[in-house]
């Protein structure tokens, strides 16, 4: 099996992609991550996406979300407290078939450039996070006129 992809006929056309190549490694060593939680990603409307995991049996205090360098980082953790309250409880838990897992977990997003996080939330036991790619003002595509002189040698 080839692991190694060349890339040498983008870089004759595509200018500052270079980094296309370290990406893709990236996304490749990502595939080995576990598939817990199970997750979506849609697309909501042009530059508007949303996440949405199955948290069954974490609150809104188990989950932390943290966004940076380009990069989405969500973490569930069961507190201590809640497992030392079921284990206070009187009668013992007792399952016949435990199909929820409630282990801890944490899923790595890889952003692209600009998507940034809006908001995130909980419903029916389902975390969405809502993002959003916001291209500047400066890197929006804009019209050059033209109008016969050299702004270099006053010509």
């Amino acid at each position: 099996m080839r692991n190694a992809t060349d890339f040498s006929p983008l870089y004759r056309s595509f200018i500052g992609f270079d980094h296309l190549a370290g990406l893709i490694d990236k996304a490749s060593r990502a595939d080995k991550q576990s598939s817990y939680p199970p997750y979506n990603i849609e697309l909501l409307a042009e530059d508007k996406y949303r996440i949405t995991m199955a948290v069954a049996g974490f609150s809104q205090e188990d989950i932390d979300i943290e966004s940076k360098e380009n990069s989405l980082i969500i973490i569930g953790t069961k507190q201590a407290s809640n497992t030392a309250q079921k284990e206070s409880d009187k009668s013992p838990r007792q399952f016949l078939h435990q199909g929820i897992a409630e282990r801890n977990f944490e899923r790595k997003f890889q952003l692209g450039e600009h998507v940034k996080v809006i908001g995130a939330f909980m419903e029916n036991g389902l975390l969405h996070v809502d993002l959003e790619r916001e291209i500047p003002e400066a890197l929006k595509p804009r019209k050059i006129a033209i109008n016969g002189k050299s702004l270099l040698n006053g010509s």
